[in-house]
């Protein structure tokens, strides 16, 4: 290799990836753009990784085993996103909810939907009253700091997009009075895999409103021995009771460690990954449905929420990498020739993560 021949270095032109730099120079010539160093890891960071570690260690006292599912629903909420959550019966979706609502100390609210229930049995609706003669405003379920919407696909369409306002405005309509929620809040939706009869598949434009699809599985063996015996031990409905768990934040703290976390570094390498990754959902063979923009948007929020799980304050490919599959797996669908060979979005997903180069 010649150093003085720059078409025999190799690989010139493919990018490498550090943490941001911090120039040490003044510009060079007038007119000049200076790069202003990064501000070191900031307290605010270092306290969003500590309330972080602290919740997870709260709820991992009830919900034993699954340790990813948690980080991202943890992720989730330090984005100030929204998760889709499904599984099987009996796997702890809504002991999962139960014990982070506790561990966060801000207020709780359930909605079990069915095929009956209506659009204002979720917003709320206006109310006759007789002795002030004035309609009154009765806020519904949506009222809250974190909302579990327990088998959202048992309800209609029309019920369901009552949840869309909401969950991208923050905000509801009931009868032309637009009433703001307070902050934070987060919506977790629960849906079963296996009973697909009386069910309302979710349309794409409400799927794309969740930032994180998150799969819940079958514990491994050891954690479901724990599971087991400890309930069956225990008084009827006492073992790993969510009620045993310990708040250990507030609502201000969880406010200021989602913007802690927008705050996040994130180089122009690893953000042309975010989008590359993206962009390429949407020129694989065997994906007919690619992810928008906003997948690539929630795909390098998630990334900054893992890198303050990971005690850093700045995003690395390892954490776009992470992110890919709760991420992406509700944006996209396969190909029906894909879906045939036994193939799943996952495995899709997997495929296209080693074909797009990642920054070094």
């Amino acid at each position: 290799m010649n150093p003085e021949d720059p078409t025999s270095q190799p690989f010139p032109e493919q990018e490498r990836y550090a943490p941001p730099p911090i120039p040490s120079r003044e510009p060079a010539f007038a007119g000049e753009a200076s790069l202003a160093p990064p501000p070191p890891e900031s307290s605010s960071a270092r306290a969003a990784t500590e309330l972080a570690a602290r919740i997870r260690r709260e709820v991992g006292k009830v919900f034993l085993g699954q340790t990813e599912v948690v980080d991202q629903i943890l992720a989730s909420l330090l984005a100030g996103g929204h998760v889709l959550l499904e599984g099987k019966p009996g796997l702890g979706k809504t002991h999962l909810v139960l014990a982070l609502s506790r561990a966060c100390g801000i207020h709780f609210g359930r909605i079990q939907f069915t095929p009956d229930l209506m659009p204002t049995d979720v917003t709320g609706h206006t109310l006759y009253d007789m002795g002030s003669q004035k309609f009154q405003v009765r806020k519904g379920p949506v009222f809250t700091n974190l909302l579990l919407a327990d088998e959202i696909n048992r309800a209609p369409a029309k019920t369901q997009s009552a949840l869309l306002e909401v969950m991208q405005e923050r905000q509801v309509t009931i009868d032309g009075e637009t009433i703001v929620l307070d902050p934070p809040f987060m919506a977790i939706a629960t849906q079963n895999p296996i009973e697909q009869e009386g069910t309302y598949p979710l349309p794409e434009a409400q799927l794309d409103r969740f930032l994180m699809k998150v799969l819940i599985d079958y514990p491994e063996l050891a954690h479901e021995i724990a599971i087991v015996a400890n309930v069956a031990a225990a008084a009827a409905g006492q073992g790993l009771h969510p009620g045993g768990v310990q708040q250990v934040c507030t609502g201000d703290e969880i406010l200021a460690a989602q913007q802690a976390t927008a705050e996040v570094q994130a180089v122009e390498a690893v953000v042309r990954y975010a989008v590359n990754l993206a962009r390429a959902t949407r020129e694989s063979a065997g994906i007919s449905l690619g992810a928008g923009t906003r997948g690539a948007i929630s795909l390098l929020r998630t990334g900054k929420a893992y890198a303050i799980l990971a005690g850093r304050h700045f995003v690395s490919p390892d954490d776009i990498k992470r992110a890919v599959l709760p991420v992406f797996r509700h944006r996209v669908a396969i190909a029906p020739e894909l879906a045939i060979s036994g193939q799943d979005v996952d495995s899709a997903l997997r495929a296209i993560i080693e074909s797009v180069e990642a920054p070094r």
